[in-house]
């Protein structure tokens, strides 16, 4: 019956095509057949793709639109303005400092190169010593500094890549990473490696789980699934190493990721799930043992990013505060980033990786058996590594020691809630979800969010700002806990509230409306070309020491901003 009934519904197509090519030479039937299958293939590689049909099509059009001479020569003029204008901020900032475009004939003296070296550093409007600053410097502590310089001196020319000539090296490494396994919870299978920051550590487990799905799964087309609060250096490993990214959105209260999103999005590709232990927008956790048993009943690695705040979170416990499982203690977690440059207080420059064995560690590794240079075999993205950022990072470990981490902890976050419930008291502004470690988000439905920070940064604050929706943040560190620091930002907040609830409609200005402005426009790609125009500014150097005098310098600063460069 089966069999009858499917010979019945074959004839008709049978008998369709035969009339269609009755008349049909040979090389007719082949060249329309051969038409008709590269045809197929073209239009199912066009429509089955990582952007809807819609979001090509805007693209498209935008990229039409520029061809237009009165738009593309409109856009040009904007953007040749605007690195104009970053080129001046860039020239503001060195307040008179001269550069250097050629070699000095001869060897500067030592006293002449710290002097300028000390100038640089000291560069900048803020004053991150006195807590001015949102996160950036975790730690102000002379021994420490002294410590980590007098450690950097002794260490400054070893390399790992050369463990043979520096096994002291590898040494330090192997202890700070068998430290981390310990605080995250990891047993003697655990493992990893040190990283040159959070976004060489994230790119790395990308990397680990892209390599791990092709060998183990045959995934040739992978996935990751992250939160829409993932740091961005997901993405950008993801546009390194081609892997689809699927975003999933967040609670509207709790702002921690969907799971039930997240669950929805999963498919035969997916090689990794992701979870941050704080998010960086919001400092809100996402609910890591969930993401862990999606993990394990879909067989899919689950990577938790404690970049920002691993090392807060691994000795709350211990400081007195509740904390959700989110480490090697669930048994789906294989994979960990936490940097020690951040609240591990050590030199910037070091992150860790972690794995829960090194199963998946192998597939982090680089490793060319055929070079004509012997067999090379690299454990991380870079070959050559500053021994000395890894022996001071080890420094750090032991200066401040288990108890040392545990009171920093506690007054951090001591101070965080203490911030975070004043602000709560504050009319006009809000807090985004609940944060976990040491991040406040804030956000208003009275005004303009940046006119807030506009305002502060006029009296020396630097925050971070959000997107999609308008938001900022503050990052509290280990200054903030200073006598006096976090006393004198819920006031400078409180003052500045009041007199914006005044006028609440007042625009903002300077960059910050630029950045407001940037979120409305629909060709992302302009944004994008903001952004290259503000990257270059930071190489800029000017091609004539007068420059600052010149119509271009005017048009952006006042003449009293000149004076200083003369």
């Amino acid at each position: 019956m089966n069999i009858n009934m499917h010979t019945f519904c074959l004839n008709p197509v049978k008998g369709f095509i035969n009339n269609l090519f009755q008349d049909k030479e040979p090389w007719q039937i082949v060249t329309i057949t051969s038409t008709t299958i590269f045809t197929t293939i073209w239009l199912w590689n066009f429509v089955v793709q990582d952007e809807s049909l819609i979001e090509r099509g805007k693209k498209q059009l935008f990229r039409l639109r520029n061809y237009i001479p009165a738009i593309r020569n409109k856009i040009n003029e904007e953007l040749n303005d605007i690195n104009l204008s970053f080129e001046a901020e860039a020239l503001q900032k060195t307040k008179g400092v001269p550069f250097f475009v050629d070699l000095p004939s001869t060897g500067m003296k030592e006293a002449e190169i710290l002097e300028i070296v000390q100038d640089c550093v000291n560069l900048g409007d803020y004053d991150w010593e006195k807590g001015k600053v949102s996160g950036t410097v975790y730690v102000s502590d002379f021994r420490l500094s002294q410590l980590m310089g007098s450690v950097y001196e002794i260490a400054s020319y070893t390399n790992p890549l050369h463990p043979d000539v520096f096994p002291g090296i590898c040494k330090f490494e192997a202890e700070v990473v068998r430290i981390a396994c310990r605080l995250f919870h990891g047993d003697e299978d655990s493992c990893g490696t040190m990283t040159t920051g959070g976004t060489e550590s994230i790119l790395l487990a990308c990397k680990t789980y892209r390599d791990y799905a092709r060998h183990m799964k045959g995934i040739k087309n992978p996935e990751m699934v992250i939160p829409v609060t993932a740091h961005s250096a997901f993405d950008k490993a993801a546009q390194y190493l081609k892997i689809k990214v699927r975003l999933v959105p967040v609670n509207p209260h709790s702002y921690t990721v969907s799971i039930k999103h997240m669950e929805r999005v999963i498919t035969r590709n997916t090689i990794m799930l992701v979870g941050s232990t704080p998010n960086f927008p919001y400092g809100t956790m996402d609910n890591i043992e969930a993401i862990s048993n999606l993990g394990i009943k879909y067989n899919i690695p689950v990577h938790v990013d404690a970049c920002l705040g691993g090392f807060l979170i691994c000795f709350m416990p211990k400081a007195g505060f509740d904390i959700p499982p989110f480490d090697f203690k669930l048994p789906g977690v294989t994979s960990i980033s936490a940097d020690t440059h951040k609240y591990g207080y050590a030199p910037k420059g070091s992150s860790i990786i972690l794995y829960r064995n090194k199963s998946y560690r192998h597939h982090q590794y680089t490793i060319s058996t055929d070079w004509l240079g012997g067999i090379y075999g690299s454990p991380t993205i870079n070959g050559s590594r500053a021994g000395g950022v890894i022996a001071s990072c080890w420094a750090t470990l032991m200066y401040f020691g288990y108890d040392g981490y545990i009171d920093a902890t506690r007054n951090i976050i001591q101070t965080t809630k203490y911030i975070e419930q004043n602000l709560r008291k504050m009319d006009g502004i809000f807090i985004f979800g609940t944060p976990a470690t040491s991040v406040i988000a804030l956000g208003s439905n009275d005004f303009h969010i940046y006119k807030l920070s506009e305002v502060l940064n006029a009296k020396g604050w630097n925050l971070n700002s959000l997107q999609f929706p308008s938001g900022i943040h503050l990052c509290v560190t280990s200054i903030h806990t200073e006598l006096g620091v976090a006393d004198k930002f819920l006031k400078d907040v409180e003052t500045v509230l009041s007199t914006i609830l005044k006028s609440p409609n007042t625009p903002v200005e300077g960059k910050l409306a630029i950045y407001g402005m940037s979120q409305n426009l629909s060709d992302r790609s302009i944004v994008g070309d903001f952004t290259k125009c503000f990257l270059d500014s930071m190489y800029y150097t000017p091609k004539d020491q007068q420059l600052v005098k010149n119509s271009i310098f005017l048009k952006y600063f006042q003449p009293k901003q000149v004076a200083s460069f003369n």
